[in-house]
């Protein structure tokens, strides 16, 4: 980080979302050029002091206007000097720098020349930004992460790569779907990708499973746009199953896509999800045999057809896969090697006792992470009346916000139960925590339990990342309970508001939570111990990934 007076600078006002109105004052009519009846019209919205350039290159702030402003009489200022804006009138959020060849590739909007003059200060400062020489809006900042974004939170700023977006949650009505469980339901992902006639766009974690990879060929052959687009280093590294799947859809004229390294806006892009035509379909699983191929895992998964959800779903994967940490498969690959799959395909066989559901929904929102889940997916939990449902492969810690909420909920009178995996690689931190919650809920009379999953033949394990609240909101999608995966992973879910599929998925829930629980014994717990010396002594080395991606064994990280 570069001190402030060494700085080679370039102040940008920098707009988020593309279509913004420039336009020289002298143009306007003098009605429009004084539109503004009042000083509380334009806002700072973020901050880009530290751009990875050299010299600080590409220097941004970002501010709104709600309504069409004139600049003529604007400035801003920061610790040392203030400068006069251009004398434009805008409307909504503006792109204006010292140099405007240096933010063009940092944003999707206009940009116009500011006066040089201005330089950020890596270690922080205050900006002030005025109209006739009153105060408007402020912001301060403290220790700039390189090539990241700051966005007023509150009283402090979050900072986020810079492309990372800042999308809303978007939401309809009286939306038709289709509910499904796997394994039970493996058939349909690929009744979905098999009928599509003029799109397909699949985001994944990964992607090994050959029956995606040969719907995805046979459907670019017949003329359907193919685009894809997978994590480019996923916990213990992209295998060679997986390079071989990609270059198969790379040679079947799909395209496709990684996204990932040195410029990573997420430290992994996790979602899970298809855009078909025009359905979303999304689910918590991955592309491969064992998740969507539904040869393993529980897992949930919805199809709706509401044109808002769709429409913003694609506009996710346009921006998810647009941006300057992504790279076209068939360069990525060049003198890479891949790690060897640590097991054969799933292959296993499971009973259908879930069909799958249609439903009517009053309501479905898109919720996606980092941009705005969290929150939301607490407050549905606050405002649970009756129930809470929690079905996850883990959960973080103790102190994480959506246990947090459950454990609220429960004080509240809410009957809570929370279903965790059994499976090898979670079951001591799962087994431990349930514990926990059910010591204190014993110790404080709360209307909550927590259990591990026992299969009993009907699945291998459980990862699914799914909740339902008081019998008519279900959440599905590719959210674990851990705060990496809510603030730092491109995680998709959908909240869908109903009593038909809600019914649905209780119901699931229902058949999961009855058919078994662990429970600690005394001979449970010295076959548990007797398990853990063996492990040792033969030396197997096992690390699990507390990153927020899926909890899967692994050996390795993506990224510091």
């Amino acid at each position: 980080m570069l001190p402030k007076a060494a700085a080679v600078t370039a102040l940008a006002l920098v707009a988020v979302v593309a279509g913004v109105g420039v336009t020289p004052a002298s143009a306007q009519s003098p009605a429009s050029a004084q539109s503004v009846p009042d000083n509380r019209s334009v806002n700072i919205t973020a901050v880009y002091p530290n751009p990875v350039a050299h010299g600080d290159a590409g220097e941004f702030v970002v501010v709104r206007s709600n309504r069409e402003v004139s600049l003529a009489n604007w400035s801003l200022a920061d610790d040392d000097q203030r400068v006069g804006l251009p004398n434009v009138t805008v409307g909504g959020r503006l792109v204006l720098s010292t140099a405007p060849n240096r933010t063009r590739n940092l944003t999707t909007g206009p940009v116009g020349r500011l006066p040089d003059g201005l330089a950020l200060a890596n270690s922080g400062e205050r900006l002030e930004l005025a109209r006739n020489g009153t105060a408007v809006d402020s912001l301060s900042y403290t220790d700039a992460p390189e090539g990241e974004i700051g966005r007023p939170n509150g009283k402090r700023v979050a900072w986020r790569s810079v492309g990372a977006t800042a999308f809303p949650i978007v939401a309809g009505t009286d939306v038709p779907g289709r509910a499904f469980v796997l394994p039970d339901g493996g058939g349909v992902p690929k009744e979905i990708l098999g009928a599509a006639d003029d799109r397909i766009l699949l985001a994944g974690y990964t992607l090994t499973s050959e029956r995606v990879v040969e719907l995805l060929s046979k459907a670019a052959r017949r003329g359907v746009d193919v685009r894809v687009l997978v994590d480019d280093s996923p916990v213990g590294g992209l295998t060679r199953r997986e390079a071989a799947a990609l270059d198969r859809l790379a040679n079947s004229d799909v395209t496709v896509t990684v996204v990932g390294g040195d410029r990573a806006r997420y430290e992994f892009h996790h979602a899970k999800y298809a855009v078909v035509d025009d359905r979303a379909l999304v689910t918590t699983e991955n592309w491969k045999p064992a998740g969507t191929g539904g040869h393993g895992s529980r897992g949930w998964g919805v199809i709706v057809s509401e044109r808002t959800v769709v429409r913003a779903l694609v506009e996710t994967f346009r921006a998810d896969a647009g941006w300057r940490d992504t790279t076209a498969w068939s360069r990525f690959r060049e003198s890479k090697s891949f790690e060897p799959a640590e097991s054969p395909p799933a292959n296993e066989t499971y009973p259908s006792r879930f069909e799958p559901r249609r439903f009517r929904a009053e309501r479905v929102e898109l919720l996606r992470a980092p941009d705005n889940a969290e929150r939301r997916v607490v407050a549905l939990v606050n405002n649970a009346t009756e129930s809470v449902r929690v079905e996850q492969v883990s959960v973080g810690s103790r102190q994480q916000p959506f246990l947090q909420a459950s454990l609220r909920a429960a004080r509240r009178g809410v009957d809570v139960r929370i279903l965790l995996s059994g499976a090898w690689y979670v079951e001591e931190d799962n087994r431990e925590l349930a514990r926990w919650l059910n010591e204190r809920a014993a110790r404080e009379d709360l209307p909550l339990e927590a259990r591990l999953a026992n299969p009993r033949g009907r699945f291998e394990k459980i990862h699914a990342k799914g909740v339902v609240v008081d019998g008519d909101q279900v959440l599905v999608g590719s959210l674990n309970w851990n705060n990496h995966s809510a603030r730092e992973n491109r995680e998709v879910a959908l909240l869908v508001e109903g009593e038909e599929v809600g019914a649905y998925y209780a119901r699931v829930f229902r058949s999961d939570w009855r058919g078994g629980q662990w429970k600690l014994t005394v001979g449970l717990a010295l076959v548990v111990a007797l398990g853990g010396l063996l492990a040792g002594l033969i030396g197997r080395r096992i690390e699990f990934e507390g990153n927020g991606a899926d909890p899967e064994p692994a050996v390795g990280r993506k990224r510091p």
